[in-house]
């Protein structure tokens, strides 16, 4: 027996492997439940309605996602191009800790309809900045982009902690190590009254449809998916392969530090060491269940936003340790590698 490539990938195929994946992973984790002495189908109903069971679960949920969202569409845009951007978590935080700091100190006392659009640019300007040094390492000197964004992640992250313990420590927090806060101006509207949910979602599912028209309707999206499959042949039909990758670096970084600043902006006010609950990594699960596609990235980011709130209603009700959502969507990345593969391979006798 022997894997032969596919000439040609069925539409149905495609659009059926993320849902394979997803009921595949959701199989194994019931077994993991089992094991755990509760009903697998009941601890599934309790993380559906713990994640849409009331009018606070819903908004919860999708406020989770709107960060998701974005995370997984610098994921998704970046490996598109053969780009492997792992630190999307890292230009999170740098995103988040230039919002602070630029409303705090040089935006303060200006109106919502200056500050929200240039805190936008600044938190978005803050991760293209972290993902351009690895690319420049990788142009200049081949040095793998997977190492450098990742250790990256803890460079930023640690980089953050100093200055929240240093200049921008909020000296009204009682010795907690957080970030002054954002000013008034800056917070984002809310969907809802006496909820979380801010416009942000709108934004990211916005983001998600404008990045689908370039990457399906653009010279620019037919050379970064050029540049994926095939860099040499990319080169030899004219592609600016240099130049591609830099503007797709600053997509998939400013998408990323647009995270952490709508986080900043929507939801927190200001920035904790613990801000992220994994958004950059868990944006690299998103962008693979959405098979790199970006409109597919809204929907997987509602999955994981999902499992992750409703976890939460399971664990209370059931006596079943959180950790089932983290093992579920680890699961679900698996098995939509293992899917992908065969969506591209065939066996042969």
């Amino acid at each position: 027996m022997r894997f032969e490539r596919r000439e040609h990938r069925p539409a149905a195929l495609v659009i059926a492997t993320p849902i394979l994946a997803v009921v595949a992973a959701l199989a194994v984790a019931g077994l993991l439940i089992a094991l755990a002495g509760a009903p697998v189908l009941t601890a599934y109903w309790k993380i559906l309605t713990g994640a849409f069971g009331s009018r606070l679960s819903t908004t919860e949920t999708l406020t989770r996602a709107a960060p998701l969202m974005l995370t997984g569409l610098a994921a998704a845009i970046a490996f598109r191009a053969r780009l492997w951007n792992i630190g999307a978590e890292g230009q999170f935080y740098l995103g988040a800790i230039a919002v602070a700091a630029t409303s705090s100190h040089v935006l303060a006392g200006l109106p919502s309809a200056v500050q929200i659009p240039l805190l936008f640019v600044v938190g978005a300007a803050a991760g293209m900045v972290l993902l351009l040094v690895p690319l420049w390492l990788r142009l200049r000197f081949s040095v793998d982009e997977v190492v450098t964004t990742l250790l990256l992640n803890f460079v930023a992250i640690l980089f953050v902690s100093m200055l929240i313990d240093g200049v921008l420590k909020d000296p009204t927090a009682f010795g907690w190590p957080q970030s002054v806060g954002i000013d008034s101006a800056a917070k984002l509207p809310k969907l809802l009254a006496r909820s979380r949910l801010h416009i942000g979602l709108i934004i990211a599912i916005g983001l998600a449809f404008a990045i689908h028209f370039v990457q399906s309707r653009t010279v620019f999206g037919l050379q970064s998916r050029a540049a994926g499959l095939n860099p040499t042949g990319a080169v030899f039909a004219g592609v600016p392969l240099a130049r591609t990758l830099v503007i797709v670096a600053m997509m998939s970084g400013g998408l990323a530090g647009l995270a952490g600043a709508i986080e900043v902006m929507g939801v927190k006010g200001y920035v904790t060491t613990d801000l992220s609950p994994g958004y950059g990594y868990s944006g690299i699960v998103v962008a693979m269940l959405a098979n790199l596609n970006p409109l597919g990235v809204v929907l997987a980011a509602l999955f994981t936003a999902i499992m992750f709130v409703g976890a939460d209603g399971m664990s209370r009700s059931l006596g079943i340790p959180t950790y089932i959502a983290d093992v579920t969507v680890a699961l679900s990345l698996i098995s939509m590698l293992i899917a992908v593969f065969f969506t591209q391979y065939r066996i042969r006798r």
